[in-house]
């Protein structure tokens, strides 16, 4: 679960990371542009490494769904769609909610959204030229 408190993420996949919201840049950090360190990125690509949870993550982005809409639009049986959206969720790409029996599932935006800012910034520096030998 992520949860927002005071410019504080708070996740069980990741361990405090301090940011301003309104910039999505670190508060304390030699790097102002990203809100993600490379191990956080890392975990997020790794989740992502997987076909199953890519199809995961394309159907919630059309919106939140029931599990059991998600077992019938990608053909899964429940126990194997579980241990996904469990890998996407502690990773910090998913959110759930409860309503009676049933677990709803959407994407967590803000991971998406640093770990675009992240990938952005890696782009940018892959364009600086070479320095020059010694």
């Amino acid at each position: 679960m992520m949860i927002l408190l005071q410019g504080i993420l708070l996740s069980k996949a990741w361990s405090f990371l301090r940011f301003d919201p309104l910039r999505c840049a670190p508060v304390s950090s030699a790097d102002e542009t990203c809100c993600l360190a490379g191990d956080q990125a890392r975990a997020l690509l790794k989740a992502l490494a997987d076909p199953i949870r890519l199809e995961v993550i394309e159907a919630l982005g059309q919106g939140e769904r029931c599990v059991c809409e998600l077992t019938d639009q990608l053909g899964l049986a429940q126990s194997k769609l579980s241990f996904h959206l469990k890998v996407l969720k502690q990773s910090g790409l998913l959110q759930d909610r409860q309503e009676g029996r049933w677990t709803y599932y959407s994407l967590q935006t803000l991971a998406i959204e640093q770990l675009r800012a992240w990938l952005s910034d890696l782009a940018q520096g892959a364009e600086r030229p070479a320095g020059q030998c010694p």
